[in-house]
C-alpha cells in the first residue's frame, strides 16, 4: 500500500478509537457540571491530573518502550509484553511505600485509594492498548476505544446520576472502563501468551528501560507545561476558579483530538520509511497539511466559542469561554510540537524530548507565577501557550540535524497572528468582533485550503 494512503487508512482506524473516547469529554460534559459544583469540579480535575502524572512515574514509562521496541521486528513480542508488565508491576509495589505522603496533598487526601486503582488501571490499559498496537492490530484498537467510550458513559451514569456519588463515581466511572478494556483485550488478543518470565533476548529490558526513563522526566515536564497551572490557579484563586478553567480545557481538546487521531497512524508510518531522501520529503508533505488542518480547526473553534460553551455546559460554568481562546492557540502549538517530536521517537531520541520538555516546562512555571497575579485566569492560558510555542520553536531547530523539514515560517508567523487577533477580539468583545472573527476565520482558510487541497488531490491521484 502507497505511504499516503496507508497513513490515510491508519488514521481512518484509530481516528474510530480516538474520536469515540475523545467526543466522550463533550457528551458528559453537560452531565459533570450539573451535577458537580464548580468547587467539586476543581476537585475532581486536580485527582485525574494528580494520577496522570503519576502514571508515567509508577510504570517508569515503559509504554512509550512498548510501542517503539514493539514496532521494531527485530524485538521477541514476549520480551516487549512482559518487559512492559512486570515493569508497571514492580513499580507500583513501590508506590504503595508512598501512600503516607501522598495522603498529606490538599485537596486530594481524602481520595487516595481512588488514585492507587486509577493509576494501576490506567497503565494496565496503557500497556495493552500499546501493545496490539505495535502489533499493528488497528481494528481491535478501534473497536475497544468505541467499547471503553460505551462503558464509560454507562458507568457515569450509575455512579453519577443513579447512585449519587459524586466525585467518587466520577474517578469509580473511569477505573471501571478501564478495568473492562484490560480484560477484553486480555482475552481477545490472547495477552497472556506474551507473558513471559525468562526474556528469549536479555538486552530488550535493557534498552527499553534505557529508552523509556529519560521519558519519564519529560512526560512529568509535559505535564507541568499543561496542568500545572491548575494547581497554582487553586493555590492563588481558590478551587472554584479552577473549576471554571478546568472546563475552559475541554473545548481545545477538539484540537487535541484531530492531532491525536492523526499521530497514532502517524508512528506507525514514520518508524516504517528508512529512506533518508524520500523520508524528509515524506515529513514536510504531512507536516504542511497537518499545520494547515490545525490552524483551521483552531480558528473554527475561536469563532464559536461562546456557542460551543453555551450549549456544553451549564450556566454556572459559562463565563469558562473567555480562557478558551488562549488555551486552543496553547493547543495548536502542543499538537506541532508534538509532531516534531515524532522524529524523536524514530530516532530513539528520547533525551532530546526531555531537554526541551524541561525547558518549556520552567518557561510555563515563570511566566504563571508572573502573570497569574496581575492577569488571573486568563494568565494561565496565555502562559500555557507561550510555553508551547517555546517547546516548538527548540524542537524546529533541534530536528533538523535528524530530518529537514522544508516549512514555510512566514505562512506559520501569519497563521500565528490571525488567531493571536482572533483571541484577542473575542476575550474583549471589540466593536463588530462576529463580523471580524467570521472575517478572520476566511483568512486562515484561504491561508491553508490549498496544502489540503493538494493531499486530497495526490491521494486520489495516487
Amino acid at each position: 500500500m502507497d505511504k499516503y494512503k496507508k497513513l490515510i487508512y491508519n488514521t481512518f482506524i484509530f481516528g474510530i478509537s480516538t474520536f469515540s473516547s475523545k467526543i466522550l469529554v463533550f457528551l458528559l460534559l453537560p452531565l459533570y457540571t450539573r451535577i458537580l459544583s464548580n468547587a467539586d469540579y476543581g476537585v475532581v480535575d486536580l485527582i485525574v491530573q494528580t494520577a496522570n502524572l503519576l502514571i508515567p512515574i509508577v510504570s517508569i514509562g515503559i509504554t512509550n518502550g512498548v510501542i517503539r521496541f514493539g514496532l521494531d521486528k527485530s524485538n521477541n513480542s514476549s520480551d516487549v509484553f512482559s518487559t512492559g508488565l512486570f515493569t508497571i508491576l514492580g513499580g507500583f509495589i513501590i508506590f504503595l511505600l508512598l501512600e503516607p505522603l501522598l495522603s498529606k496533598i490538599k485537596y486530594i487526601s481524602d481520595f487516595t485509594s481512588l488514585i492507587y486503582v486509577f493509576v494501576l488501571m490506567s497503565s494496565l490499559r496503557s500497556l495493552c492498548t500499546q501493545f496490539i498496537r505495535s502489533k499493528q492490530l488497528v481494528r481491535l484498537y478501534a473497536f475497544d476505544g468505541v467499547l471503553s467510550t460505551i462503558t464509560t458513559i454507562a458507568f457515569n451514569i450509575l455512579y453519577l446520576v443513579v447512585l449519587k456519588l459524586g466525585i467518587n463515581g466520577y474517578v469509580l466511572a473511569i477505573i471501571s472502563s478501564d478495568f473492562l478494556s484490560v480484560a477484553f483485550l486480555f482475552c481477545t488478543a490472547k495477552l497472556h501468551k506474551y507473558i513471559k518470565l525468562k526474556p528469549k533476548k536479555k538486552n530488550t529490558a535493557k534498552n527499553m528501560l534505557k529508552y523509556s526513563i529519560p521519558l519519564i522526566p519529560s512526560t512529568i515536564f509535559w505535564w507541568i507545561t499543561n496542568v500545572s497551572d491548575r494547581y497554582i490557579v487553586a493555590y492563588m484563586l481558590g478551587a472554584e476558579a479552577n473549576g471554571l478553567y478546568a472546563i475552559s480545557y475541554k473545548i481545545p481538546t477538539i484540537v487535541t483530538l484531530l492531532s491525536s487521531i492523526f499521530t497514532e497512524a502517524w508512528q506507525l508510518s514514520a518508524v516504517s520509511e528508512k529512506d533518508t531522501e524520500y523520508r524528509e520529503r515524506f515529513f514536510t508533505n504531512v507536516f504542511k497539511s497537518y499545520a494547515s488542518l490545525i490552524f483551521i480547526s483552531a480558528s473554527g473553534l475561536i469563532l464559536l466559542v461562546k456557542v460551543i460553551t453555551r450549549i456544553l455546559v451549564s450556566e454556572a460554568f459559562y463565563a469558562s469561554w473567555q480562557y478558551v481562546p488562549f488555551l486552543i492557540m496553547a493547543t495548536t502549538f502542543s499538537c506541532l510540537a508534538t509532531f516534531l517530536g515524532s522524529i524523536y521517537f524514530v530516532e530513539k531520541k528520547s533525551n532530546l524530548s526531555l531537554v526541551t520538555t524541561f525547558f518549556g516546562a520552567i518557561v510555563n512555571i515563570i511566566l504563571n507565577m508572573l502573570l497569574i497575579p496581575k492577569i488571573g485566569v486568563n494568565g494561565a492560558a496565555i502562559a500555557t501557550f507561550l510555553s508551547y510555542a517555546s517547546v516548538f520553536i527548540l524542537r524546529a531547530f533541534s530536528t533538523k540535524k535528524f530530518i529537514k523539514i522544508n516549512w514555510n515560517s512566514n505562512k506559520l508567523f501569519i497563521n500565528t497572528a490571525v488567531l493571536l487577533l482572533q483571541s484577542i477580539i473575542i476575550i474583549f468583545e471589540l466593536p463588530y468582533w462576529v463580523l471580524l472573527e467570521i472575517f478572520l476565520f476566511i483568512i486562515i482558510i484561504l491561508l491553508n485550503s490549498k496544502e489540503l487541497l493538494l493531499s486530497v488531490k495526490k491521494y486520489f491521484k495516487k
